[in-house]
């Protein structure tokens, strides 16, 4: 027994150290060389202070500023809480919760009973958590924005246009808003 015990102990001692220590160690300087930003967080700053992650989406509720997509995650753009709501599309309530926020975004951007909604406005993503909106979402909500801050629209769809990401790898996806770096130009702008 002893034969077979020694030999375990030390493979099982040797890929502590191995996949314990020394890769996490060797990956975190990796990251840290090569992806300074994005390795301590994407941490945006303004005015000096930290106020939140081009990552992590946050809940802007005034009319002055551009609206995230709802979020399943805790109360609300809970970090320690991120998940989906789990419901499946033929869920009742996942339809009524859909349909309620459809006329509320409605009826807050100013859009035509019969208007057409953009899904990542009604719908929170997978996290729960995403900072981004879709393009159609943002310019759906200029209008309220700039009437809101006393702007010009087409200087509010400028800045839209001017914040847009473009697709991951130029196919994946659509091009995207990142809704806190979108509101931060908004307050410096005005």
């Amino acid at each position: 027994m002893r034969r077979q015990l020694l030999p375990a102990l030390r493979m099982t001692i040797a890929l502590i150290v191995l996949l314990g220590l020394a890769y996490p160690i060797a990956m975190t300087g990796v990251a840290q060389a090569l992806f300074r930003s994005r390795a301590d967080g994407s941490f945006v700053r303004s005015g000096g202070a930290v106020v939140g992650s081009e990552l992590i989406g946050q809940g802007f509720t005034q009319p002055k500023y551009f609206h995230p997509r709802p979020s399943a995650a805790g109360n609300g753009y809970d970090a320690t809480a991120s998940s989906a709501s789990n419901l499946g599309p033929s869920n009742p309530q996942l339809l009524s919760s859909v349909a309620d926020r459809a006329r509320a975004y409605r009826s807050e951007n100013g859009l035509a009973a019969s208007a057409a909604v953009p899904v990542d406005a009604v719908t929170a993503s997978g996290s729960g958590l995403d900072p981004d909106i879709s393009v159609a979402n943002a310019d759906d909500q200029a209008a309220r924005v700039a009437r809101a801050r006393g702007l010009d629209p087409p200087a509010v769809t400028a800045l839209i246009r001017s914040h847009t990401k473009s697709r991951p790898l130029g196919i994946l996806g659509e091009k995207t808003v990142n809704v806190l770096e979108l509101n931060l130009a908004l307050d410096s702008t005005h």
